[in-house]
């Protein structure tokens, strides 16, 4: 009875053991399978070694690797990479847009200076040449006013030889009670003819042009005959020779500004006294359009 008694109390005691050991071996195979199971690196390693055993092989599957991640961050940074190339790209073609608009406004720029810088210079032609107009005509009218102190029986023969625009444009400047003195003592067609031109409204300007143009047609040689309106040579030499010294070098001064041609014929006609008495009083006014004058008197002879 008693070795019947101790073997159960054996059994019990095994029992007993494996009552508390089976919870505790369970939980140890459950935590290893789960660690194998979520832990890649353990599961692939124990996949690589059931495969080395022949026919385990062929029922288990093969290992895992990192592929699939690594595929992902590859993908990832291509995408990326072609995303900053797309920037850069779009990058450029801003700056090329901008580089092109700097450019067109550079452009611009210098074309608006260029319309400026014309602008000026014409704005300042245009005051040079209102200052020019403004002092032909106060020529003008300074030698008008010095023909009406003079005489009219001596200044009418000195207009008489002028072309018959320059004689107009003399008269148009005087007082009209001046001008009617001096073209009573003119020759009666000279008159009539001046007469007709001074009753047409012609401006200023185109009574100075007409001048001018009338006084470069007679510079030219040619051989035409002297109109019968204009005084001879020996007219002119008397006229001159009667007159004051002072008061013909001071017509004569006021006539080389418009038609120096004029004084060179003038001061051609008369006698050598009456010549040097005027040049010594013209050089006494302006000495440098009496050089001028004087070279050219040299150079005809």
């Amino acid at each position: 009875m008693s070795d019947m008694e101790m073997e159960k109390q054996g059994y019990s005691g095994f029992e007993r053991l494996m009552f508390f050991m089976t919870p505790i071996l369970f939980t140890i195979v459950l935590l290893g399978a789960l660690y194998v199971l979520f832990n890649t690196e353990t599961r692939n390693q124990m996949l690589e070694i059931g495969n080395s055993i022949p026919y385990l092989k062929d029922v288990l599957p093969d290992p895992k690797t990192a592929d699939g991640k690594a595929n992902d961050d590859q993908l990832k940074s291509a995408n990326m990479s072609r995303k900053i190339d797309e920037l850069q790209a779009q990058l450029q073609d801003k700056e090329a847009e901008l580089a092109q608009t700097n450019q067109t406004k550079a452009t611009q720029e210098q074309e608006l200076k260029s319309m400026r810088d014309q602008i000026d210079s014409l704005k300042s032609s245009n005051e040079e040449k209102a200052a020019d107009d403004a002092a032909y005509q106060a020529k003008i009218q300074e030698l008008a006013s010095m023909y009406s102190k003079i005489t009219p029986s001596k200044a009418a023969p000195i207009l008489q030889s002028m072309t018959m625009d320059e004689m107009v444009l003399v008269l148009d400047s005087m007082r009209p009670d001046d001008r009617v003195r001096i073209l009573e003592k003119m020759n009666p067609q000279t008159a009539a003819d001046a007469t007709m031109a001074l009753k047409d409204t012609v401006p200023a300007k185109d009574r100075q042009i007409a001048a001018l143009q009338a006084e470069l047609k007679k510079a030219k040689p040619t051989e035409t005959k002297q109109p019968a309106s204009q005084l001879s040579s020996d007219q002119l030499s008397a006229t001159f020779a009667a007159m004051d010294a002072k008061s013909a070098a001071e017509l004569l001064i006021k006539m080389a500004d418009i038609s120096p041609s004029k004084v060179i014929r003038i001061l051609n006609t008369v006698d050598d006294k009456t010549r040097s008495g005027i040049l010594a009083e013209m050089s006494g006014i302006n000495q440098t359009i009496t050089a001028q004058l004087m070279s050219k008197l040299m150079a005809g002879s």
